[in-house]
């Protein structure tokens, strides 16, 4: 049995990496993504951009948590917080 080389380095990139996280639902009245938090202008243009771009980007994440709320639906929705 031949021993296979570890070919890794060669996808490896020099660049920032994608915050996506394959959550890929898009909000309703903020545009953006909330597995990401990136925008779908910014998600369709990641590819192109530049690092400084990226960074730019990735840095601005975490204070776009706030802007998406969490959406309750269904029977507890209609019926409230408490069990009937």
């Amino acid at each position: 049995m031949t021993k296979t080389e570890n070919t890794d380095h060669i996808w490896s990139r020099a660049e920032i990496e994608s915050p996506c996280i394959k959550i890929c639902v898009i909000h309703p009245e903020t545009r953006l993504c909330t597995g990401c938090l990136r925008s779908i202008d910014e998600i369709g243009a990641w590819s192109k951009m530049n690092d400084d771009d990226r960074r730019s980007i990735m840095e601005d994440l975490p204070s776009r948590k706030s802007k998406i709320s969490k959406r309750r639906g269904g029977r507890k929705a209609r019926l409230g917080s408490t069990p009937p």
